[in-house]
């Protein structure tokens, strides 16, 4: 009996956790909208993103390899290079390059159709079949996000497609991501490989900025430094380790299902803050991509079980 008040505790705290990491990275578009609205490119606000959070990282990862006595051998180094451009670097500029386009809410459910892609990418990979439950549930996701598309054409000037392409080419690549990261993740741990990969997208950013522009092109309004380093905290650093604390303490499937809330809080905060409109076509399709999601991600759930 006296061991169920600290795990009760520990549950607790692992929900609260799991609920402020979903909404500090659904904040994410909130803050790149906010700094769209000053001159400043992808390339750069991504460079600052990186930029403010990459000490973190590496302070992070300085504290690990003290912990850990065992060493990464060559190729699993190459796996945390090669997952961390794809899943972290590679997947961040093409969702900052969408978000040029279209509107935070959209941008965040088309985000939160990975699982339909890992779902689709582990069977292509590994020749499984998908049920008609989760080939129904994805149709139900992808409907949702026609309807929230439909929503945003009728309000929305410029190049709504290309957005969302560019979007969903995140979305993809860190789908990828994440077939690719599961061994890995089991081998070195999940905060070393988080901490190493960020530290691995951060220097590929910054790179990046090197050689598309010149130092003088961080000649830009306080705002957008406000907003890089609200953004490098709040929607980088904190969501990742408030959500490792939750996956230790309740799971990463509990993490996951947690983390639905993600698309419903964007669309609110890009309502409060930015004054995207909200209808019942956007409410419509954003509860058919939850819908779907979470049905893939329950039955996820069971399988592994």
């Amino acid at each position: 009996m006296t061991n169920n008040p600290p795990a009760y505790r520990d549950a607790f705290f692992g929900v609260i956790f799991a609920l402020l990491a979903a909404i500090g990275f659904s904040a994410k578009a909130i803050f790149v909208k906010l700094a769209y609205l000053y001159p400043v490119d992808a390339v750069t606000l991504l460079a600052l993103r990186m930029l403010f959070s990459v000490p973190f990282f590496i302070g992070a990862s300085l504290w690990i390899k003290q912990r850990h006595t065992v060493s990464l051998n060559t190729h699993e180094w190459l796996l945390v290079l090669g997952l961390g451009l794809i899943g972290y670097y590679l997947s961040s500029f093409l969702d900052f390059l969408g978000l040029q386009y279209i509107s935070a809410g959209l941008e965040r459910l088309i985000l939160f159709l990975y699982p339909t892609m890992t779902v689709l990418l582990t069977a292509l990979i590994y020749k499984r079949a998908i049920s008609r439950v989760i080939i129904a549930a994805m149709l139900l996701s992808y409907a949702g996000i026609a309807l929230v598309f439909l929503h945003d054409i009728g309000i929305q000037e410029g190049s709504l497609l290309l957005g969302s392409s560019l979007v969903f080419a995140s979305t993809l690549s860190y789908s990828i991501y994440l077939v690719g990261a599961g061994h890995t993740i089991a081998r070195i741990g999940t905060m070393r490989f988080t901490a190493y990969a960020m530290v691995v997208a951060s220097a590929a950013s910054l790179l990046q900025f090197l050689f598309v522009h010149p130092l003088n092109a961080l000649d830009l309004p306080m705002r957008v430094y406000e907003l890089s380093i609200a953004m490098a905290i709040f929607s980088t650093v904190l969501p990742v380790f408030l959500l490792s604390f939750a996956i230790r303490h309740i799971g990463s499937g509990s993490s996951a299902l947690i983390g639905s809330i993600g698309p419903v809080s964007t669309i609110y905060m890009a309502h409060v803050i930015l004054n995207e409109h909200i209808s019942i076509l956007q409410i419509t399709g954003s509860t058919l991509v939850l819908a779907g999601v979470l049905i893939i991600s329950l039955n996820s759930r069971h399988e592994a079980k």
